[in-house]
């Protein structure tokens, strides 16, 4: 009996000492498989990671091409740089900065330049010359506030509008001659502006007023002396300049109050028929209007207040 007993017991100690051994080995494979899987899981992710940087390289780096311009066909008049012709006597357009021109249009003429990779090179005249240099073949473009109409329209092209300017009616603070911004108020006056401009332009037809005299200046500066002095009326001239214009009087001028005396539009002109630099003029002068670059530079040279 006691003999059968220990069979027994020695069959149950085996049983259990196999079952014991089996549990161990299901665990350890059950780790070997969680680690497997979890390896798995982290190469797998780590190939999409991988895949999704590289897929959005490839893409920042298509469209990088995409948006790299070819401007192989733009010539210039002067190999290596972009010649711009201006009048440096319109700030904050144009205007001197010590022996320096600087102004909005010379930063628009700046970024053309750096664009294209050339060396921007300036050349400072009269207003009138300014256009001419343009459609003599003397410079490239001309940046100087110019307005766009149908007579400039036939013999030099011009990019897309960059401005709206605003014409208003400069006087003497002391004794104005007129008192409201109206082609009316202006009939019979001895009118000043700058010659050749869309002032001048303005006045000048007989549709819009009949000054008794329009007397034309080369610069604003003159138009002003003549001013404070009474030998004019008033002056006709954009807004921005006139109240540069004005606080450079210490008071001797002022702008008149009311609706502007007309609305126009400024853009950048080149030789008739250059294509291709206006769509590169065009490009960037967009470019900076979406990126709201051009409102810092207009800001940026607009001090009187």
């Amino acid at each position: 009996m006691k003999k059968t007993l220990a069979i027994l017991l020695a069959g149950v100690l085996a049983l259990s000492m196999t079952a014991c051994g089996s549990s161990e080995k299901e665990t350890t494979a059950a780790a070997s498989q969680e680690e497997t899987t979890e390896a798995a899981d982290t190469t797998a992710a780590e190939t999409e990671a991988a895949s999704t940087e590289a897929a959005e390289t490839e893409a920042a780096e298509t469209t990088a091409a995409a948006e790299e311009k070819d401007w192989s066909g733009v010539t210039t008049v002067s190999e290596g740089k972009l010649i711009v012709a201006t009048e440096a006597g319109f700030a904050p357009y144009e205007y001197l900065s010590g022996d320096q021109v600087v102004g909005v249009d010379m930063d628009i003429a700046q970024a053309i330049a750096d664009e294209l990779g050339l060396e921007l090179e300036i050349m400072n005249m009269d207003f009138t010359g300014a256009l001419l240099a343009v459609q003599q073949g003397k410079a490239d473009i001309v940046a100087a506030g110019v307005s766009v109409d149908p007579e400039r329209s036939e013999v030099m092209d011009f990019s897309v509008n960059y401005v709206d300017s605003t014409e208003v009616v400069v006087v003497n603070a002391e004794s104005p001659a007129v008192s409201e911004p109206t082609g009316e108020a202006l009939n019979g006056l001895n009118v000043g502006v700058q010659q050749g401009n869309i002032a001048d332009l303005w006045v000048s037809n007989t549709d819009n007023t009949t000054p008794g005299e329009v007397t034309r200046y080369t610069t604003f500066a003159q138009a002003a002396q003549d001013l404070m002095n009474g030998k004019i009326d008033c002056i006709v001239m954009d807004e921005l300049p006139a109240q540069e214009l004005v606080a450079s009087t210490d008071g001797a001028l002022t702008i008149l109050e009311g609706d502007p005396l007309f609305v126009d539009q400024y853009a950048i002109g080149m030789a008739k028929g250059n294509t291709a630099m206006k769509e590169v003029v065009d490009y960037v002068i967009t470019g900076l209007q979406e990126s709201g670059q051009l409102d810092e530079i207009i800001a940026s040279h607009s001090t009187a207040e």
